[in-house]
């Protein structure tokens, strides 16, 4: 089994920065891909943004590309991301996840618990 560690949320102004972190343990995966979803009270989950396994590939939401940015750090198994400009919009409980293999966004199967970022305008 997988358990994964978010960190990194907080109370920041509209326009501000955070960098959320999620830390991987237990079992290993030669390849796998993680993602970020948020989910705001009385609202659906959504997808944010995903890293591929190698690092190579980037996805994002509409709704934040040009202002977030996922990465990952191997040595670590560690997926970062790094919030700027942020909305009050933006509010809402950040979960990490992964999903085994290659990104296809259907295939997720390890859920962190969620850090709650808080945008105030």
């Amino acid at each position: 089994q997988v358990q994964l560690v978010e960190s990194g949320g907080g109370l920041v102004q509209a326009g501000g920065s955070l960098r959320l972190s999620c830390a991987a343990s237990g079992r290993f995966f030669n390849s796998y891909s993680m993602a970020w979803f948020r989910q705001a009270p009385g609202k659906e989950r959504e997808f944010v943004a995903a890293i591929n396994w190698s690092g190579g590939n980037l996805y994002y939401a509409d709704s934040v590309k040009g202002r977030f940015t996922v990465s990952r750090e191997f040595a670590n198994v560690t997926v970062y991301l790094q919030m700027s400009s942020l909305k009050p919009e933006d509010t809402a409980v950040y979960y990490c996840a992964v999903e085994p293999g290659s990104w296809s966004g259907v295939g997720l199967k390890y859920w962190g618990k969620g850090t709650l970022v808080t945008v105030s305008s």
